[in-house]
Formats: structure tokens, sequence, C-alpha cells
């Protein structure tokens, strides 16, 4: 256990910015499986319909790095990519 004033408030924002950390981790894979399962059901209307709200969320997650930007390229490119071969 750490045992300077310091110590102990570094461990106390530790904490706290793993618990914020999982919950935005946890939140965009849930978002990008939801999207995910509305193209395998070929729902073209749903599909577009959540585009916007995941890529906002990737783009959050890159930002404050909880994904790295290359990955949240890659997300975004692959997943319009299949929208768009669903739409046309």
């Amino acid at each position: 256990m750490a045992n300077t004033y310091s110590a102990l408030k570094r461990a106390r924002q530790t904490e706290r910015r793993t618990e914020y950390n999982r919950k935005s981790k946890s939140r965009l894979r849930h978002q990008i499986r939801t999207m995910r399962r509305a193209i395998q059901e070929k729902d073209s209307k749903k599909a577009a319909d959540l585009l916007p709200q995941t890529f906002s969320l990737i783009d959050k997650a890159a930002k404050t790095g909880i994904i790295k930007r290359n990955t949240a390229a890659r997300y975004k490119s692959t997943l319009h990519l299949r929208v768009k071969a669903l739409a046309g």
C-alpha cells in the first residue's frame, strides 16, 4: 500500500481512471458488436442509422487513448465499406 499522501492520491486517481477506461472500452465494444450484427442481418436501414453513433464512439475512444488512432481508422473504414456494400 502507498505511504505518502501523493502516492495515496495517485492510487485513487488510477482507480477512477481505470474504471472510466473500462466502461468506455466496454461501451465501444458493445456498439461495434451491435453494428456488426446489423450488417450480418443485412439490415441496411439499421446499419446506416447506427453508423454515426458508432463513429462517434470510436473517435472518442481514440481521442482519450482507449484505442490507437490507426485502430480507430481501421474500424471506421471496415464498417463503412460493409455498410456501403449493403446499401448498394
